[in-house]
Formats: C-alpha cells, structure tokens, sequence
C-alpha cells in the first residue's frame, strides 16, 4: 500500500491534492491512501473560521468547504488528526471520529482504526500541561481561553492508548515526542530551527505523554508535523539488552511551495482487503470499558492505577472483545453515513464578519455512541450547566459582539454599498501550480521494498542526503531556492512567520 503522508495541511486541501495526482504522473504510481498530521482545518462557513485560536486576519477559508459542499470528492481517501489549528467547533462534534466530508475521515480525540490489514492509531492537538488532567469540558462558543484549550490533549486518551496490547503499525501525532530529536541529525535541526536550541538542551521540547506512547506502543511508524520542518529519526526499543523493534519517525513541513510537506511510503497491507476503513476491535473494547472514566468537568481527573479500589487495568479480556464484537455483529467498516449539519460556504460570501455557532451534536457520532453504549461528550455538555456563573457571562459577551460583527457585515449589502475586498494578509506565498511543490517522493526503505525516483523538472538537482534511519530527502524545485530569489514584499512576511514560530510549546501560544 502506497501511503501519502502530508505534514500541516492548513486548509490547503485543492494543491495536496494536485501535489499527489503530480506524483502520481510523474511517478506512474496510485496512492491509495492519504494521512494528515494536523492542522487540518476542516473549515465549513464563517462560524467555524471564528472556532479557530489564530488572529482573524489569518483566518482563511482555504478550500475544505468545497469538500463538505460536494462540489468536490477527495481523488483519495484520506484520514486525519487534528492539531492547534483547527475548527474545533466541528471536531468536537466527532470525539470518536467520524466523516467531516465524503472520504475524509477525522480520527477524534484518539483513536486506531484499520485499513486494509494495517493498523493506524492517532492523537488530535498538542500537550499542555495545565490543562491535561482536566476533561473535555469545552463547548462553543468559546471564550479566548477554551478556545485554545479545547485542541489541548487529556490524559484520558494516554490511558486509552496505554491498554493497547496488540501491534501498531503507524502512530500520528501533531507534536513530536519528547526527545524524538537525540535520535536523529539533531545539529541539521537545530541549523535549520536555532531557535530549538534550549528546549533540545533542556529536552522540553515535545509531548511527554507522546513520548510515553511512543516507548509503549513501538509503532513502525510515528509520523508527526507541527514544527514546521522535515525531521528523521529511528528509535531503537530495547529488551533484555536487545533491540527488539524499531520505530522510523518522521516530521514533515507545512504545505508551501519549496517546503518538504509530502512523503510517499510503501506499507506491506492485505491484499484480500479492500482499501477502507474499519474500526479496530481492540480500541473498541477499550474506549467501552473506560467510558465511565469520561468527564466533561474543568476540575482535574485522575486516572485509576496500582492500588485503587477500583478497576485500573483494562486491557481487553477475550471475553470483552467477544461481547463488542457481537455489538457491531462482526462488521467493523466504518458506515458512510456524512451528512451536511451546516449551511456551506459560498464564493460570493464575505469571510469578515460572522459569529460563533452553538454546540450541537452530531448524527455520526450519536449512532456510533449508541451502538458501542457509551456516551457522547457534547451530549453530556449540553445536558449539563456551566461550570461557572463567570463563563456563562463570557460566553453571552461574546454571542453579543459577534451578533454585532455579523449585523456590521451586512449593513452594507442591504444600503447596496461596494465594500473593498479584504487584503490578502496571510504570511505565506501562495501556491501556483503543483509543479512549484517541493515534495520528496522517496518511499521509505524497509523489509526489501520497492523504490521510486523522485520528479525532476530542473536540469539542475539539489543535492541528495540519504539519512541512515531509511528516510531519504531527496527533492526537487522549479521555483526560486534562496532568499534573494523572493520578492522584496515577500522577504518581511517570510521573517514574521519564522517570529511566530519562536512561541510553539510556550505557555502563553500555541502557534505552529
């Protein structure tokens, strides 16, 4: 099975997706299956560009919502995780997973599901430690705070994960694994990233509790993005003095001409499988045996263990799997039940204006919840009060400004007023065509697999490094390489973008 994996999507749906159909020409494979590390931005209308925790002025409505519509169907199928940059308005509704659009799968919270004998886990958004003992407590509108602290990864699904025993072929997770980096080229990151250079000495940079997972669950693959750059490594897992397994990892690039966003790898699969996507009969297990262990509280929730009164180990017994196995009657294709539960973007919509949605359920996830017995989040969110007297006030101050905004927005349209067209202000340069994506091509090397060359539209080729974990970085560019090639108005832009980037893994931004 031939495996696109694509670092930060950023919205950018319509050129990942010309880069893919590039290779695929060039290249004269079929990918079968495309994985997104985050960032994924799964933005439906205006509402859900308001979900998102950047500055509005960065809030753009790319090309997702071209997807939900059906103007569009995804040429591949593809999965997702989520990352810091997300509507999460829209995710929250799917906890357990589900369809955001024909043929687009996002993973939920957590989750593993399979494809075609190959078994894929994920985690959705970033760690912070103030909030990881907390439950799932947020629900739109959002205040400044819980918008950012609702993509903010909870201990309860490390200890979902922490119950698989059975085999992980490939982990996704949106930022690294704490000290990830001592097992590659550490000085060609820290040249490329310098601003790295203290979190890597004081080994801060990164997730713990991915870097729990990842000693735990020794994946063939880790594959994660958020740092904005291209990174390999190989970590040996160790037993009686042994290495027993290894986990390739690799960080990919967000979606920009030049960058480094997009891998091809080949993956031994079932070939008497059909490539879709089932649920996974262990997780399954697991996430009902833990249900009682969801909270959607702010307080702290700690996970059971050694020496409570109550169960703390729920490693599926044979008996459990059999008892969910006989819920779902043995078929564990995820059903295609997406259906529209908003109104679409338009292209004669203005992205300015606008106001936060309600909390709402969704259709997907009530069947899924009801056919494993268990309970859906924002069901319980819904049917609950405020936590405080303070956030149902914030909460009303901000349904008022945004009714506000949204009533501003269309005063000129009713008064038949020409309104300027909003400048372009994101930081990165726009995409021409797919023959200016600077993607690597290489399938990985392992287990005797097959490899392919890379697209070459320059007569002159970068240089090549072959890294010694099997990754291989060769690329190739038809567009300007150095920073004296960029335009004058672009270089400023190109500075504040490297700026914004200094603030992942700070308490005070999530940005990446």
């Amino acid at each position: 099975m031939k495996i696109a994996v694509e670092g930060c999507a950023h919205g950018e749906l319509d050129k990942i997706y010309d880069a893919i159909r590039h290779l695929e020409r060039k290249d004269g494979i079929k990918i079968d299956l495309l994985i997104c590390c985050g960032d994924f931005q799964s933005t439906r209308n205006v509402q859900d560009l308001r979900c998102m925790a950047v500055p509005q002025k960065y809030q753009k409505m790319c090309s997702f919502y071209k997807y939900y519509s059906g103007e569009k169907v995804a040429p591949v199928l593809t999965i997702f995780i989520g990352g810091n940059h997300e509507a999460s308005n829209y995710l929250q509704e799917l906890a357990y997973g589900g369809w955001v659009a024909p043929r687009i799968y996002y993973m939920g919270y957590g989750s593993i599901v399979n494809v075609a004998g190959v078994r894929i886990g994920g985690l959705s958004g970033i760690y912070k430690g103030h909030d990881y003992l907390k439950g799932h407590f947020e629900k739109p509108p959002y205040t400044e705070e819980t918008k950012r602290s609702a993509y903010h990864i909870r201990n309860l699904e490390i200890f979902r994960f922490k119950q698989v025993q059975q085999p992980v072929d490939i982990f996704l997770s949106h930022d690294w694994p704490r000290g990830i980096y001592n097992y590659g080229e550490k000085e060609i990151l820290l040249k490329s990233k310098p601003f790295f250079t203290k979190e890597v000495a004081d080994n801060v940079l990164g997730s713990k509790p991915c870097e729990e997972l990842l000693h735990h669950l020794k994946p063939s693959y880790w594959f994660s993005a958020h740092l904005h750059v291209k990174f390999a490594a190989v970590v040996p897992h160790i037993s009686e003095n042994e290495v027993k397994k290894k986990t390739k990892f690799l960080a990919l690039d967000k979606c920009l001409p030049r960058r480094k966003f997009l891998q091809i790898v080949e993956v031994e699969h079932d070939f008497e499988k059909p490539i879709e996507l089932e649920y996974d009969l262990e997780w399954l297990t697991i996430v009902h045996n833990t249900n009682h262990l969801l909270s959607v509280k702010k307080n702290n929730q700690y996970m059971p263990g050694p020496g409570c009164e109550e169960r703390w180990d729920f490693r599926p017994t044979k008996e459990e799997m059999n008892f969910v196995h006989d819920k779902f009657d043995g078929n564990f294709v995820i059903p295609q039940n997406f259906t529209q539960t908003v109104v679409p973007f338009e292209e004669h919509d203005k992205c300015t204006g606008g106001m936060q949605p309600q909390a709402q359920i969704n259709p997907q996830t009530m069947v899924f919840c009801d056919r494993l017995s268990i309970d859906d989040p924002m069901s319980l969110l819904l049917n609950s009060p405020n936590d405080s007297c303070l956030e149902s006030s914030q909460n009303q101050i901000i349904l008022i400004m945004s009714w506000l905004m949204t009533a501003w927005s269309y005063l000129p349209r009713r008064l038949s007023l020409a309104l300027p067209s909003p400048q372009n202000s994101d930081v990165d340069e726009p995409m021409k065509n797919p023959e200016e994506i600077m993607v690597s091509s290489d399938c990985v090397q392992n287990h005797g697999l097959s490899h392919f060359p890379s697209p070459r539209d320059s007569d002159i080729d970068e240089p090549q490094t072959i890294y010694d974990n099997g990754f291989s970085d060769r690329v190739s560019s038809t567009t300007p390489s150095t920073d004296s090639d960029l335009s004058p108005d672009l270089e400023p832009k190109l500075k504040k973008f490297k700026r914004r980037n200094q603030s992942v893994y700070t308490n005070s931004e999530d940005d990446g």
